[in-house]
């Protein structure tokens, strides 16, 4: 006999792809517009919320016994909801460690316990060997994450952390403990120039990242990852949503692109 919620809305990405991944996506009445992952999700599942916004009428009549997101930004949401009756739960994981605990916190509150763990362990798995894969690299980037271009933003915890695992080490190592991405505004470009970043990530939230922008911002020219033409661009649904794009897509492609950095003649 099946147990846990039968009719779930998910509120982001994460776990629609977590109980995907589990073989519960049955369970699933209503996704975020921005899901991407899995790709058939957005075939299959009507779409009833953006991540600020949600439309509660449309929620309301999925009749969801249960209802998942993230973040105090959807804190709003989760009260309407909740006004009307509806059980909510708001993760906040901010870690790799927090999203596979994630992994196996959901598993257990939609009754698949065993098979979240087996999940999460299996990401771990990967982690590990991208983690062991890197520690073989002869030298190890200073990487600058930019989340944002206008204001500069530099990467949450969970991307340092991947980008650490990638064989990189994030240059604003004390910006990544900060969770709002006000408290990671970088004022002046002069700090990030001054700890010279041999590879520049930009993942500007879905807005589609241009290296020849970034290369053209006055004093940049300087920079290691400009003048070596290391500017890359990984996509928003693979490395800002602490689920497991971010540990599996997301920190191969960092990987891969540090390992061609280290790879390569350096003078």
């Amino acid at each position: 006999m099946s147990h846990g919620p039968r009719r779930i809305v998910c509120l982001t990405e994460e776990p629609t792809e977590v109980l995907y991944a589990l073989g519960e996506q049955d369970r699933i009445v209503g996704i975020s517009g921005f899901t991407v992952r899995p790709p058939r999700a957005r075939k299959e599942k009507p779409k009833v919320s953006a991540f600020t916004s949600a439309r509660i009428g449309e929620i309301l009549k999925l009749e969801p016994d249960f209802v998942v997101g993230f973040s105090d930004i959807q804190a709003d949401i989760a009260a309407e909801l909740i006004r009307h009756g509806i059980e909510v739960w708001i993760s906040n994981h901010r870690s790799v460690a927090d999203t596979l605990d994630y992994v196996r916190r959901l598993g257990a509150l939609v009754g698949a316990a065993a098979k979240a763990a087996d999940y999460a362990d299996a990401l771990q798995r990967g982690l590990d060997e991208v983690a062991a894969a890197s520690a073989t690299l002869a030298r190890r980037p200073r990487v600058y994450f930019e989340e944002w271009d206008e204001p500069r933003i530099s990467g949450i915890r969970w991307v340092a952390e991947l980008v650490r695992i990638a064989g990189g080490d994030d240059i604003f190592p004390e910006l990544a403990a900060q969770s709002l991405a006000k408290h990671r505004i970088l004022a002046d470009d002069r700090e990030i120039i001054a700890r010279a970043p041999d590879i520049v990530f930009g993942s500007w939230c879905g807005k589609k990242f241009q290296p020849g922008k970034v290369a053209a911002r006055p004093g940049w020219e300087s920079v290691p990852a400009v003048r070596d033409g290391q500017l890359h661009e990984i996509k928003s649904p693979i490395i800002l949503q602490p689920g497991p794009a971010a540990l599996t897509d997301g920190v191969r492609e960092m990987a891969a692109h540090i390992r061609r950095w280290a790879e390569r003649p350096h003078g």
